[in-house]
């Protein structure tokens, strides 16, 4: 179901997504509402799970992890069970930071990062392709990224909301 959401709340969630870190002062001035009842938004729009968290953006190659890459995964099965074995064997991995179940001849998605070549290659032998139920795994190197705007496109969002 989706949530009911006015101007001000769109304008909320803008500005939080450009910049977690903005006090709730900036943060009503920016959207023309009083602190109080922005922080009271803000607070509803948590509960309400439409703002799910906020955490610092880090650099992956400044802290050493020089390898971004993809690892399509096909499993031999794709009953429920095994797909939370697998869903839950992922969660154990640190190099492994986004996950998703596909539709088409890929089950899985897995974003990973590493130190380098030889980390992101020993992770793919002794642990992806030795899981149980595994029976492919394709990957491909990230070359350089273009884009990177994580969330989702507020303005488009808010113009698709019924009238």
């Amino acid at each position: 179901m989706r949530a009911r959401l006015d101007a001000t709340d769109w304008r909320i969630l803008k500005e939080l997504q450009a910049n977690g870190r903005i006090t709730n002062v900036e943060l009503a001035e920016k959207v023309g509402i009083s602190p109080p009842p922005c922080l009271r938004r803000v607070r509803a729009l948590e509960q309400a799970g439409i703002i799910t968290g906020y955490y610092a953006l880090l650099d992956e190659k400044a802290i050493g992890f020089a390898v971004t890459a993809f690892a399509m995964v096909g499993l031999h099965s794709q009953a429920e069970s095994d797909l939370r074995a697998f869903e839950n064997r992922v969660l154990s991995w640190p190099l492994v930071r986004e996950c998703y179940m596909l539709s088409g001849e890929t089950d899985f998605l897995l974003k990973c990062v590493a130190p380098d070549i030889t980390a992101f290659q020993d992770f793919i032998i002794d642990e992806l392709t030795a899981t149980a139920n595994v029976a492919s795994v394709k990957t491909t190197l990230v070359i350089r990224r273009v884009k990177f705007e994580p969330g989702v496109p507020v303005a488009i969002a808010q113009a698709r909301r019924p009238g």
